[in-house]
């Protein structure tokens, strides 16, 4: 979910030495249009269109083994067909409360600001996070202190 910490995660797991990547930006994702018969869950970020995984540089990352351990972030309709190349799928999660507090004074990504987007991810909390929640290995509460969420997301890889 937007605002559950991800990239805080990631930046933190980068500035700690290890290889974490965003897939939330342009580098992994992109733009595409949508068919009036889509059946991803949850709302598109936008009416028409939706922001999804580039699925040739999702691939190529993950085939590149140079480092002993990955850690990709994000979320994105089309990511399900990745998640058996993952060793530990880790759903961040935090409070509505508190995501809605981190979308309103989040500095360094304007989404969620805008008049319906904090309303589409209150929507994706109830409609997709359980779907996440099914499809991952391990939950964590972002609401933690970020270096106890680290430690643990840490703690996970070692497995």
């Amino acid at each position: 979910m937007s605002g559950s910490g991800k990239s805080t995660v990631t930046r933190e797991l980068a500035a700690r030495g290890e290889r974490a990547v965003d897939a939330d930006c342009d580098e992994f994702s992109e733009w595409v249009a949508l068919d009036a018969a889509s059946d991803a869950p949850g709302t598109p970020v936008e009416a028409g269109r939706d922001w999804v995984w580039r699925a040739d540089r999702i691939q190529e990352l993950l085939d590149t083994e140079d480092s002993d351990a990955l850690f990709l972030s994000g979320c994105a309709p089309n990511m399900r067909e990745f998640l058996p190349r993952f060793d530990h799928i880790i759903l961040l999660s935090a409070p509505a409360e508190i995501i809605l507090e981190r979308l309103a004074n989040r500095t360094g990504n304007s989404y969620g600001k805008a008049p319906g987007e904090a309303a589409r991810v209150l929507d994706l909390i109830e409609t997709v996070e359980p779907l996440l929640r099914r499809a991952a290995d391990y939950e964590l509460d972002t609401s933690a202190p970020l270096g106890e969420v680290v430690a643990e997301v840490l703690r996970i890889a070692q497995q």
